[in-house]
């Protein structure tokens, strides 16, 4: 059965027209039903007047409950109010790793049009409202009306640093669990959608026929998947790849898979299931001890009404009533969490009391949050976990392998070049079965690079699982060999764009085949920049791993010969990079390495202005440099302090580190460096007025100077020694 692509009828929900920024934004499923309650109550909170912050919206629900493709449709509907932009962030990966609110705050700067070479470097301070480039975000959208989508917020310390005190700002935050630790947040909580929505969605996704012939098994089959979207989404997928079962059969097979996991369910403690048609049989027992949660398709916020279907004896089942509403998407779920005001959700018996009025600054608005949460599970015996392995029985092993290998990539994002490198396998053959993938909602489709190539990702919701699919299902040797491609590949592509970029700076790698090509130095610097964030993941990766540092070593210089000549790289980038290199250089006691990553941080903070932690980077380069008996980097650490000794004031320690380092450059008979830091002595001098050592400073100077033939550089000594006499011949 074909599978239809409509979308929702326009009316309150359609997609604002010309919106700005757009495409930043997940591109989402093309088909959204329902849920019109719940734009409602956004839009509502969404016009309320703020005082001393942004609005914050909080839009929550279990994972597979469609808040990412709800606050993505909410975004585009209300993109043109502000004609400032619409930024988009994720603060957690699908490995469940917390995003630092410094991070992401450095990606919605560059969003913003921030000068990269603006964006503030990692802060000394701690992760939190005090870190640069927060300041730096908050500072930026002062007199802006901007939109901030922030998806899968883990907690409030994620999102209060990223709150700007500009009330024209609209921060939409999507979460699993509960945001405590800031005030006058009233979130929207989803449940599943209402039978009329439900019905819609498997409809399209199905044929409208096949479900209008079992109008009984359809309702069956939404109740099963708690009328959640994704496990609604995943067994259409099932449905469309078994055209002779009935939608019952489907109903009845997932209650089945379910009612398995089920610790009420009585079980053998020796059942083996097997482990490839059935992915939950790598789950560990003490997780089969879990409490079995309400149904997902029942309102957190307070609906109960609704009545248990025993008659088939299907384990874990319920029937709910249909909720009273009006309107597709209108009647439970989030939809009854709005109250009589609109906007507002209806209080459950767990809710917090009601919002204090807003308050005047964020010493009042923001509450110290707790440490940070841990990502909200997927328990076992969920109706999700129970699509998905249904669905992924039905997988053709080419497939199935390339959907676990997806795990390995950065970030968790992948389009041809990296899946045909985790698995071997021709480019086009990749891309087919991505595709194919995402057809069947076991990928989420992200934004195309630059050049159009499809991007996908591996759902959050279903990490955990496939991860331990991997681990059960590929030997150690496989995944290891499929790192090592992929890290070579990246390699690859980053050579090839260097050489695009800068032909005179030496040949590039062989040519790789056709679809995976680099084909001009636009499309180079276009491929580095969007793919920016996954190359820095996956040296991030393999270096936290420890088992591939070659690869990951021979990356970040590719990277780091790469990157600058983009125009478009950000010292921040670089920063990581170098603090790779550190960690790596430690790890196997190389010290003169570990002597020039510091003295590259060194460099870095100090063109950033960070004197105090660029002193403490050179401090540590010195030492460094001295295990590994490398003169050349302890002259250039002296040198590297003393210019941020001076720089903060303190003339007496810039003179005393200067001429260490004058006296190894001495040593070494470097005369250039001599002439300089001879200049640089005397600046010191000059500074605590010590006029007779100045001058004999300068005049060394000259001297080297002129046996060097520099003329240039006589020059401008000998007018700093002219100005050095005028101001002592007038008594300052």
């Amino acid at each position: 059965m074909a599978r239809k692509t409509a979308t929702m009828d326009a009316g309150p929900g359609a997609p604002a027209e010309g919106a700005p920024s757009l495409h930043r934004l997940p591109a989402g499923p093309a088909l959204f039903v329902g849920r019109r309650a719940e734009l409602a109550a956004l839009r509502a909170a969404a016009a309320r007047p703020a005082e001393g912050r942004s609005t914050v919206l909080v839009l929550a629900g279990r994972p597979g409950s469609g808040r990412t493709t709800l606050a993505v449709r909410f975004a585009v509907t209300v993109a043109a109010d502000y004609p400032d932009g619409v930024l988009f962030a994720r603060l957690s990966a699908p490995d469940g790793g917390r995003v630092p609110p410094a991070r992401a705050a450095r990606r919605l700067l560059e969003q913003l049009g921030a000068d990269v070479a603006a964006v503030p470097l990692p802060g000394a301070a701690a992760d939190g409202r005090d870190e640069p480039a927060c300041v730096a975000l908050r500072e930026a959208l002062a007199g802006r009306r901007v939109l901030l989508l922030l998806d899968d917020v883990r907690d409030a310390g994620q999102l209060w640093p990223l709150l700007a005190d500009e009330p024209g700002c609209l921060v939409l935050a999507t979460t699993a669990g509960p945001l405590t630790g800031i005030e006058d947040i009233d979130p929207v909580i989803l449940g599943g959608l209402d039978r009329q929505a439900s019905g819609e969605l498997l409809g399209d996704l199905v044929g409208g026929t096949r479900i209008g012939c079992d109008p009984v098994g359809g309702v069956d089959l939404a109740e099963t998947c708690g009328s959640r979207p994704a496990a609604l989404r995943l067994m259409a997928g099932w449905l469309r790849g078994n055209p002779e079962a009935a939608v019952t059969d489907a109903a009845q097979e997932l209650a089945r898979v379910v009612g398995e996991e089920d610790p009420k369910a009585d079980r053998s403690a020796d059942r083996q299931p097997d482990a490839r048609s059935d992915p939950r049989s790598e789950v560990e027992p003490e997780k089969k001890t879990e409490q079995r949660p309400e149904r997902a398709g029942r309102s957190v916020t307070g609906v109960k009404s609704g009545r248990r279907a025993a008659a088939d004896g299907r384990a874990g089942r319920g029937r709910r009533t249909e909720a009273r509403g009006g309107g597709s998407g209108g009647g439970h779920g989030a939809g009854q969490a709005v109250g009589s005001s609109a906007g507002k959700t209806a209080a459950p018996e767990t809710a917090a009391p009601p919002a204090a009025a807003p308050a005047a600054g964020p010493a009042d608005w923001v509450k110290p949050g707790p440490e940070p949460a841990e990502p909200v599970p997927v328990p076992d015996n969920d109706p999700l976990i129970g699509a998905f392995t249904l669905l992924y029985a039905t997988l053709p092993a080419a497939q199935a392998r390339l959907l676990r290998a997806l795990t390995l990539a950065p970030a968790q994002t992948a389009d041809l070049r990296t899946a045909s490198a985790l698995v071997g396998c021709p480019a086009p053959e990749a891309a087919a079965m991505l595709a194919a993938l995402a057809e069947l909602e076991l990928l989420g489709e992200e934004p195309p690079a630059a050049d159009g190539t499809p991007r996908y990702r591996v759902p959050g919701r279903l990490h955990p699982r496939l991860v331990r699919l991997r681990e059960r299902e590929d030997r150690p040797a496989e995944i290891e060999l499929a790192r090592a491609r992929l890290l070579e590949r990246l390699v690859r592509l980053t050579d090839s764009a260097r050489a695009l970029l800068d032909p005179a700076g030496g040949p590039g790698p062989d040519p790789l085949p056709g679809p995976l090509r680099l084909r001009s130095a636009d499309h180079a610097r276009q491929w580095l920049l969007g793919e920016r964030d996954q190359l820095l993941g996956a040296v991030a990766d393999a270096i936290g791993q420890g088992d591939l540092d070659g690869s990951a070593g021979r990356l970040v210089t590719a990277l780091l010969r790469a990157l600058p000549l983009t125009e478009g790289a950000a010292p921040a980038d670089l920063y990581q990079l170098h603090e790779l290199v550190l960690t790596v250089a430690e790890r196997h006691g190389k010290a003169r390495r570990a002597a020039a990553a510091l003295l590259n941080l060194g460099d870095l903070q100090a063109a950033a202005g960070c004197w105090e932690r660029a002193v403490t980077h050179y401090r540590a380069a010195l030492e460094h440099a001295r295990a590994a008996d490398d003169e050349a980097a302890c002259a250039r650490a002296l040198e590297g302090a003393a210019g941020c000794h001076r720089a903060l004031g303190d003339a007496v320690r810039a003179a005393d580190w200067y001429g260490r380092a004058l006296g190894l450059r001495q040593s070494m008979g470097d005369q250039p460096a001599e002439a300089r830091l001879l200049a640089r002595v005397a600046e010191a001098h000059t500074a605590q007025r010590r006029f007779e050592e100045a001058e004999r400073e300068y005049r060394a100077s000259l001297v080297v100077l002129r046996r060097l033939g520099d003329e240039r550089g006589r020059a401008a000594v000998g007018a700093a020694l002219a100005d050095l006499r005028e101001r002592f011949d007038s008594g300052w």
